[in-house]
């Protein structure tokens, strides 16, 4: 197997395996990994219009959230309302339901994190990683997620 090869394998597997261990943890609050994306993407940016919240999806960059959107809405943990300037753009925001089960996603990642940080070497790996995925659509999400300086938190 080449090089390359190998290095594509193990992103992959290492991808699978972080989603299968936080989708195990999410099962019983009753939530996906997406949906626990975007609850968090709320959660630090506060209220956004769908394709803000859009933008800055790494799990399912470069979709419409707006069925996954929709979904979190019926479970009552975001509230939409429409732009009064544009009825094009839609605002979501996080209800009181929301800010708690966000709370609760923000402890199961938490765990996770603490996990992999003591994993030895974590830190090297940032910088060839981040290489891999600039420029490209899960890449330029993250970055607009680490870069957004008005990000709110409900504490």
């Amino acid at each position: 197997m080449r090089q390359a090869e190998r290095i594509r394998y193990l992103l992959l597997a290492a991808q699978r395996e972080g989603n299968r261990r936080l989708a195990a943890a999410l099962k019983p609050i009753g939530l996906s990994p997406a949906q626990s994306e975007v609850l968090r993407i709320l959660g630090d940016h506060g209220e956004l219009t769908v394709s803000g919240v859009g933008r800055m999806l790494v799990c399912d960059s470069g979709t419409n959230p707006s069925r996954l959107i929709e979904r979190l809405v019926q479970a009552g943990l975001l509230e939409r309302t429409d732009d009064g300037d544009d009825r094009r753009q839609v605002h979501v925001r996080l209800t009181p339901e929301g800010i708690a089960k966000e709370r609760e996603t923000r402890v199961i990642e938490d765990a996770l994190y603490e996990a992999i940080d003591e994993l030895p070497g974590a830190a090297e790996l940032i910088a060839p990683l981040e290489l891999l995925v600039s420029g490209h659509p899960a890449g330029e999400a993250l970055k607009l997620r680490t870069t957004t300086d008005h990000a709110v938190r409900h504490e």
